[in-house]
């Protein structure tokens, strides 16, 4: 059997914007407006830019191999074991504590009624311990039945779903802007002017945020792209008008928020926006807060609704990507094959499972939104950077495969997606990109301790994964002297290394005959029994 190729144009452009508008949007306007003032209009636009070039990647890579699970798979064709593996930790990673955050994101704006779930500690909100730990443990047991059980009924109402978040965003931007506009607060003198925090302000919000983390949902169109009747059209439109037609949204909704303030509000200046109304309060819920303060009550009960049903809409497909993750890491060989184990539903129910526990402790290290929200998009991008290098790699290995889409220019688009990818890393920061280090260790420890496990595993390929711990340790090493290097000595030294990785990964690259017997060994074309993921998917 063949994947069917029944999605149409507005089909897959509908799935990306769908999969886009998640929690973000929620947070992102006043968390943005914290670390930029009103300059974070231009971090949504340079974080918009730097994503399409991920996102034109992957729509000829998706094109090239329709796989499931492909942002694993595409590594293992181009460099073998070892880095696939690497990949699919971090993305696997990635899913998990996505869905975590997109719990905590629901328990967040619903704490403003329900108190004992989270409290205020440093300006940050964060879960009780054990009340609202326990209910979210029980939110992410209920995600996972749901998978197990019930993913079909879901997919079928998914596409409302997706209708309605349109709604409510456009309803927040159409609302604030013709209740209150204080034109004067994108230049206001005593809180700094436009940018108060200057280009380090607008460069660091991308990152830390959610500015990024509110655009990765692109990927789900890229996943169908096998699934389209004209791939060579419908993909880059799909990936390009859908980061565009989001960027528009949140542009407006970062505009409208900032004029929606009260000259008050920023009294202590846009590190300290002040929005509070009765029960009503920026820290859990700023959207729903400014809505109360400006007297739209409706608006108001509709964001607590949306901060409901938005993020379970997306956890529960971050739980169905996991799983994927984790099945195509067991075709791969490179990990324990049960983890490919499928259900009577053609669910793969371990990995659902192990889905559940690495949510679960993503709770305890990172209890909040926010404090979450860098180390998601910092693991996200750290695994979406490899479909560059394979790209590069496999255009030279397979120059004759066939490629529905391809993109002009030769290396530039792909080496300004890894730039693009390890500048995102780096601005995250120290403090969050140590905790991914760790992560990455750990799984490799995972990896070694069970491939005598591991039945007719294929060749680890340390040559040409070479790259990939160095690659690791040069962002660790840079992110680290980031204080003696300066913001923009250290955005510099992330060019120099970026373009260095990129040469000795596409050097050291799989030979072309050893590509040719992976594509050959029966993945490319294969019948996937995996249960369908919804076409309107979620991240943030």
């Amino acid at each position: 059997m063949k994947l069917r190729r029944d999605v149409r144009l507005v089909g897959l452009l509908f799935t990306s914007v769908g999969a886009i508008i998640g929690s973000g949007w929620l947070f992102g306007a006043q968390s943005a407006a914290n670390t930029a003032g009103p300059a974070s209009i231009l971090s949504w636009i340079i974080g918009g830019f730097m994503i399409m070039t991920i996102a034109l990647v992957y729509a000829e890579l998706g094109t090239m191999l329709p796989l499931s699970g492909g942002v694993t798979r595409f590594p293992h064709y181009a460099f073998g074991s070892f880095a696939s593996y690497g990949f699919g930790w971090i993305l696997w990673i990635t899913c998990g504590s996505a869905a975590a955050i997109e719990v905590e994101a629901a328990i967040q704006y619903s704490s403003v009624h329900f108190t004992f779930l989270m409290h205020e500690v440093d300006g940050v909100a964060v879960l009780t311990f054990p009340t609202g730990f326990a209910v979210a443990v029980v939110l992410m047991a209920l995600l996972t039945v749901v998978n197990l059980y019930g993913v079909k009924w879901f997919a079928r109402a998914n596409n409302l779903l997706v209708w309605w978040k349109i709604a409510v965003i456009v309803a927040v931007i159409v609302a604030f802007a013709f209740t209150a506009f204080h034109s004067a607060n994108f230049t206001l003198p005593a809180a700094g002017g436009f940018a108060p925090f200057g280009i380090e302000g607008i460069l660091s919000a991308i990152a830390t945020s959610g500015v990024v983390f509110s655009y990765l949902g692109f990927r789900q169109g890229i996943e169908l792209a096998g699934e389209t009747d004209n791939p060579r059209r419908n993909v880059p439109i799909a990936v390009v008008g859908s980061v565009l037609l989001t960027g528009a949204l949140y542009i407006l909704l970062q505009i409208v928020f900032i004029g929606a303030l009260s000259p008050e509000s920023l009294a202590g200046g846009w590190g300290d926006i002040a929005l509070a109304s009765g029960s009503a309060t920026g820290i859990f819920g700023p959207l729903a807060a400014l809505a109360t303060i400006l007297g739209l009550n409706w608006l108001a009960v509709v964001l607590y609704v949306d901060a409901v049903v938005s993020p379970a809409d997306s956890g529960l497909i971050y739980t169905v990507s996991t799983s994927r993750v984790m099945y195509a890491m067991g075709r791969n060989k490179n990990a324990p094959s049960g983890l490919a184990r499928l259900d009577k539903r053609g669910t793969p129910y371990i990995s659902l499972i192990l889905t559940f526990f690495v949510g679960v402790v993503f709770f305890l290290p990172f209890p909040g939104w926010q404090s979450l929200v860098g180390f998601v998009t910092a693991a996200t991008v750290l695994s979406l950077g490899s479909g560059a290098l394979a790209l590069a790699a496999l255009r030279r290995s397979l120059p004759e495969h066939p490629r529905p889409f391809k993109l002009p220019g030769k290396d530039v688009i792909p080496f300004l997606a890894f730039f693009s990818s390890n500048l995102i890393i780096f601005w995250t920061g120290w403090e969050t990109y140590w905790k991914l280090c760790v992560a990455v260790l750990l799984g490799y420890i995972v990896f070694f301790a069970t491939q005598p496990f591991i039945k007719d595993g294929p060749a680890m390929e340390l040559r040409a994964s070479s790259w990939f711990l160095p690659w690791l340790g040069g962002l660790a090493l840079i992110s680290f002297m980031e204080e003696s290097l300066g913001f923009a000595w250290g955005s510099v030294a992330i060019g120099v290394w970026s373009l260095i990785v990129y040469g000795w990964a596409v050097r050291t690259r799989l030979s072309d005959g050893k590509v040719s017997e992976l594509l050959d060994s029966g993945f490319v074309g294969e019948e996937e029994t995996l249960e369908p993921v919804p076409a309107a998917t979620a991240q943030h």
